[in-house]
């Protein structure tokens, strides 16, 4: 959760930050992430283990605006995990934009159990996959944070140049959402967190 809160304050930094030039935003978020993973003692990975990390060079022809389109009384979703547990979210809508010359859309979600947070309201989760897992990128896909605050009259910037791993790239032990089939982007995203190159460690459940 540590590193959650901590990403949506430097999303909104990022947003904010007018001053710093694209590339350097995005470096600031890389070393948010690394920075963040220190601080939690359940993560995955320690600083001798960054190393392994490897990164697209930001593009910001990976960051493109969306059109929102928002769901009204969706029902719950069950999302399948990693380990074979099921976690609950919300569907609360999807975004429409054009990548490489192709029309995709891809649904934002929300975790029900973390909106009930007050620090977490503000929080949408979006995980997808897209045709360089298990080549370029991990094989399980790959995360975005936004946050509400971040969408003005129906759009939002996304930009996959933020995408970032799952903690189960580096590691077993934890349930990470498997991306729904309706979030499979047909289009490579070769920008954000490529596929880790250290071993693959073992944690108790």
């Amino acid at each position: 959760m540590k590193i959650i809160l901590t990403c949506l304050f430097t999303l909104f930094m990022i947003g904010q930050g007018a001053s710093q030039s694209f590339h350097d935003q995005i470096l600031t978020f890389r070393e948010s992430f690394k920075s963040d993973m220190l601080k939690d003692q359940r993560a995955p990975l320690q600083e001798d283990d960054f190393q392994h990390l490897r990164w697209f060079l930001p593009n910001d022809s990976f960051r493109v605006k969306c059109q929102f389109t928002p769901l009204i009384d969706s029902d719950p979703v069950d999302v399948p995990t990693s380990s074979g547990r099921v976690k609950s979210f919300q569907d609360i809508g999807v975004l429409s934009f054009v990548l490489s010359n192709t029309v995709c859309t891809l649904h934002v979600y929300t975790n029900r159990t973390l909106a009930s947070i007050p620090e977490y309201q503000d929080h949408l989760f979006l995980p997808f996959t897209d045709p360089t897992n298990g080549e370029q990128t991990y094989g399980g896909g790959r995360y975005i944070d936004l946050t509400r605050s971040q969408l003005t009259e129906d759009e939002i910037w996304l930009d996959f140049n933020l995408a970032y791993n799952p903690w189960c790239a580096y590691s077993d032990g934890y349930n990470c959402p498997i991306p729904p089939m309706a979030n499979r982007l047909t289009v490579p995203v070769r920008a954000g967190e490529q596929m880790y190159t250290g071993p693959h460690k073992s944690r108790d459940h």
